[in-house]
């Protein structure tokens, strides 16, 4: 999904991405529910005001993630979002009280570590500052924990079904409301774009919401340290973007960070 964000980024405005991401997946996992409840899909939320602030902290997870693909490569823009699980892990210990012990704070601050180098400073690259635009992922990231919690907070509450159908709808309407100020119509081949950010975002965080309903936010959210190498990956492959050797540092100290904190403990309090 975020390379077709890449893609897309020189044809669209990034407001109009966001949009087509937030409705597509929401007429995507409403068409699904319809048909498989017969009709009757589990839309009635329990925490109807919680359901609309996860929604739209999403909303501004993707728009400050999409806006920094205009200007950095994929593979540093996510290496900075990997700030994101590191932070949930720590909202986790503290604002929902989940055993963290001191391995997995280790993985925390080893993490943080990586995304600094990734972010590459000029007090330790001793280069040119580095461009603002990596504050945008680093934003992306603060928001992303906030979701996680909220997930994990609506997952002892709601239905995750009723989670899911939700994601995208606080997030469409205000997207929406702004739709006229920024809107470019897309040829057909950007329709096919725009309607697969859709269904891939709504495919991936409909599995997310139902992992975090049954396992902890502190040990699912290093797993997706492997989006790492696919960013990687499609960098090079389709934007001809080679991470640099203070994106590739920074990756790797994420990653030594991230399997401390998943790694399974020998005792309780780890």
């Amino acid at each position: 999904m975020d390379t077709v964000f890449k893609l897309m980024t020189t044809h669209l405005p990034v407001a109009q991405l966001a949009w087509a991401r937030f409705f597509f997946s929401s007429v995507t996992v409403w068409l699904f529910f319809w048909v498989t409840t017969g009709g009757r899909p589990p839309w009635r939320a329990r925490a109807p005001v919680m359901q609309a602030a996860r929604s739209l902290t999403l909303a501004g997870c993707t728009a400050f993630f999409a806006s920094s693909l205009v200007f950095l490569p994929l593979a540093d823009a996510t290496a900075v979002n990997f700030a994101a699980p590191l932070l949930s892990v720590a909202a986790a210990a503290l604002v929902l009280k989940e055993a963290v012990g001191p391995r997995r704070w280790l993985g925390v601050a080893l993490g943080l570590l990586g995304v600094l180098l990734a972010v590459r400073p000029p007090f330790i690259t001793g280069g040119a500052p580095a461009h603002p635009a990596y504050l945008l992922p680093l934003g992306s990231a603060i928001l992303f924990a906030v979701y996680a919690i909220l997930t994990r907070k609506l997952a002892g509450r709601d239905d995750p079904r009723t989670t899911i159908l939700h994601t995208g709808m606080a997030a469409t309407l205000a997207f929406s409301l702004a739709l006229p100020f920024f809107w470019v119509w897309p040829s057909p081949l950007e329709w096919l774009a725009l309607v697969s950010l859709g269904v891939i975002g709504g495919a991936s965080h409909g599995l997310l919401v139902l992992a975090y309903a049954r396992a902890p936010v502190s040990l699912l959210a290093p797993l997706s340290y492997t989006q790492l190498v696919w960013a990687g990956i499609a960098g090079w492959l389709v934007f001809d973007q080679l991470p640099d050797r203070w994106t590739l540092a920074g990756a790797a100290v994420i990653f030594a960070g991230g399997l401390l904190a998943v790694i399974p403990a020998r005792n309780r309090r780890d």
